[in-house]
């Protein structure tokens, strides 16, 4: 038996809700100008066909949905919201998939000397004899789970060592679901941050190559090829949307900054001047990006950054993400963590005739600004968000942890997934 929310209900929902909502319009943002040079040494759209012929080359690749959420659309009354669900990705869960192992197959190409894009190809490293060469290397990463998933995935198919650095905070089950394609998994004292900060150190110590998806000052390259990966996912969306239909808006989670940041490249680059409206959400108690668009330069945030969207608990911007969000991001937003719980609820029931989604608490930052948005008039005014808005959501995850969806939730991945009460 399904339980739907229905258009009356999400309504006063959304108009009896007091969670705070935090705003700032980017006065650096640029949304007439050209996509230029220096964005392009980033991502761009000839690195982008070099991703995507490998990509989508690779054993079990297949487009991840764009789901139409006509109902949830119809009950914020705006024309049209779709839903990027990449909980199937490789079988991974997250659309971390797509950055971690990509840049896993390109540094091996560096370091053993051969092309990127033609003599060492994923075909080659898991059937031929490239594979000893690239195991003689070792990748390492900190992670709160998804991209490191993907890096030990990625090592596990091309034939190379990985060690992957987890904080204090990251779930056992998802720890496990890292070290079942052979990575060592070791937990560090602290945050993120400092679990970034462990990885760099030991790397140096043992002369690993650290494959993170963010950058700082003298790391720039293997980030840049994680962003590049991801730009296949904004590429597929665009593919998916019917004919004569484009996004007005796109809300997007915030973390680091590297998934907005490569979303919102591609479809600058992509689409010039009529590209959406770039919004970026953050939780509130993790929220690096937002201060740093009101200090207008990259600023960290400190704290515990004790969130539920795990893959969002970050304090540190990546600094070439920042270069695109500068000028290319037009608004930022802070939600609570109860209203990304809420929507993970919304999304597991179903509004109207919407079939139910499973997601994780990573997946649903840009639904609630959004939604939150939508039923605040003042708010919507100033992003534009009007009855014939038509968004783009990244459904960024899966319940990548079971024990914690049915925690938040109240019912198992499986049984939200069949529409069970």
């Amino acid at each position: 038996m399904t339980s739907t929310i229905s258009r009356g209900e999400l309504r006063a929902m959304l108009l009896s809700s007091q969670y705070a909502l935090e705003h700032i319009a980017n006065p650096s943002a640029r949304p007439s100008a050209p996509f230029d040079e220096r964005c392009r040494r980033i991502v761009n759209n000839t690195r982008f066909e070099e991703a995507w012929r490998e990509i989508v080359s690779w054993p079990g690749y297949a487009p991840t949905p764009l789901r139409p959420l006509t109902g949830l659309a119809a009950a914020s009354a705006i024309e049209g919201i779709w839903y990027k669900d990449e909980a199937g990705r490789f079988g991974l869960g997250s659309f971390k998939a797509l950055g971690g192992a990509y840049a896993v197959l390109r540094l091996l190409a560096r370091e053993t000397g051969s092309s990127a894009n033609a003599e060492l190809t994923a075909q080659n490293l898991i059937h031929g004899d490239a594979r000893s060469r690239a195991a003689a290397i070792t990748v390492t990463c900190a992670t709160d789970g998804n991209h490191g998933r993907s890096v030990a995935w990625g090592a596990q198919q091309f034939g190379c060592r990985c060690v992957i650095y987890i904080h204090a905070t990251v779930s056992e089950a998802r720890r496990q679901a890292i070290a079942q394609y052979g990575a060592e998994v070791v937990r560090v004292a602290g945050t993120y941050d400092d679990a970034i900060r462990r990885a760099a150190a030991d790397a140096r110590a043992n002369g690993w190559f650290v494959v993170s998806d963010t950058s700082y000052s003298g790391y720039m390259d293997v980030p840049r090829d994680v962003m590049q990966g991801y730009t296949v996912m904004a590429a597929e969306a665009l593919s998916q949307l019917p004919p004569g239909e484009s996004f007005t808006h796109v809300f997007l989670q915030g973390g680091v900054g590297g998934l907005a940041a490569a979303v919102c490249g591609h479809l600058w680059e992509s689409l010039g001047p009529n590209r959406p409206r770039i919004v970026v959400v953050e939780p509130e108690k993790a929220a690096c990006l937002f201060e740093s668009a009101r200090k207008g330069v990259p600023t960290s945030v400190g704290g515990d950054l004790d969130t539920i969207m795990a893959g969002l608990a970050c304090g540190e911007v990546s600094l070439l993400a920042w270069e695109i969000l500068r000028d290319g991001a037009d608004d930022f937003l802070t939600i609570p963590d109860e209203a990304a719980a809420d929507c993970m609820r919304l999304l597991a029931k179903g509004v109207g005739d919407d079939s139910p989604i499973v997601a994780g608490e990573s997946a649903v930052a840009g639904l609630a600004g959004l939604l939150l948005a939508r039923s605040r008039p003042d708010m919507a005014r100033r992003l534009h968000l009007e009855s014939d808005s038509r968004v783009l959501l990244i459904g960024s995850e899966g319940a990548t942890d079971a024990e914690v969806y049915t925690r938040i939730v109240g019912r198992s991945p499986e049984a939200a997934a069949r529409g069970a009460q």
